[in-house]
């Protein structure tokens, strides 16, 4: 299953050149991800972003689809893509760790996350 999230477009987003700055597509992404699950406590651990298409306006709000591709002993991985009125301007892979709220360490997934996260798990 995927997770279907709408992410809004600030004025602000914009860079000097006129399009949304490369570092936004990662909060798009994070804000997709806190909706998907505030209730995992994650850090990540690695991100890629593959910038498809530029995205030159503000004012609009952008489709962002996410799941799990990977799932393992305390991390997992997940897949975002992010769409412009149906074009894909871009695919985000990120890891993420599970933490202890405590100590701030890495600590195994447990058995409720794990059956969350096997419903958004996709194979590519």
């Amino acid at each position: 299953m995927k997770f279907n999230n709408k992410q809004y477009v600030r004025w602000d987003d914009l860079d000097a050149i006129g399009h949304v700055n490369n570092a936004t597509y990662l909060t798009y992404a994070q804000e997709a991800r806190f909706a998907w699950s505030g209730m995992i406590e994650m850090v990540v651990a690695r991100a890629e972003v593959d910038f498809i298409a530029p995205i030159y306006t503000g004012n609009i709000f952008l489709d962002v689809e996410l799941w799990v591709h990977s799932i393992g002993n305390s991390s997992f991985g997940m897949t975002y893509e992010i769409k412009n009125d149906g074009e894909l301007v871009s695919r985000i892979k990120s890891v993420q760790v599970t933490v202890s709220p405590e100590t701030k360490k890495s600590r195994p997934i447990n058995d409720a996350e794990r059956e969350f996260l096997t419903k958004y798990l996709e194979t590519e």
